[in-house]
């Protein structure tokens, strides 16, 4: 039998302190979501001043990056590369902002950010990933 490990109510508290830092450090106002692997919520935190359709994407980007295995953008570029079959999969946020949390091949979970741009999201889930140690 294969074990493989999975996110602790402490690995989501570390991710999400790291990545509202981050955000705070550079004044950006956002939605962040952590979900498991199965893309089941575990975390939403709307900080302050972040629009409220943040709080519906930052989930779909978080639980697109944790169902699809990779960062959430890859579904943007397919799709802006002229793929516009590819909106049909039933994934809800095909936008930059959504990263997988990779823990020895294994994708644990993800972390979707919504609220500035796409890349700056990114930025943050990074971050808040980062804070696992996982390198």
């Amino acid at each position: 039998m294969r074990t493989r490990a999975v996110l602790t109510d402490e690995d989501v508290t570390k991710v999400a302190d790291a990545a509202i830092a981050h955000a705070r450090a550079n004044e950006w106002n956002v939605t962040i979501a952590i979900v498991d692997d199965g893309g089941h919520l575990l975390y939403l935190r709307r900080l302050d001043g972040a629009p409220a359709i943040s709080s519906e994407v930052a989930p779909g980007k978080a639980r697109t990056a944790a169902l699809g295995r990779r960062e959430s953008r890859v579904y943007e570029e397919v799709i802006r590369q002229g793929r516009t079959a590819f909106l049909s999969v039933p994934l809800t946020a095909m936008l930059e902002g959504g990263v997988p949390i990779v823990v020895n091949g294994d994708v644990v979970g993800a972390v979707g950010v919504s609220g500035v741009k796409s890349d700056q999201d990114a930025a943050i889930a990074q971050a808040g990933i980062k804070a696992l140690n996982l390198d």
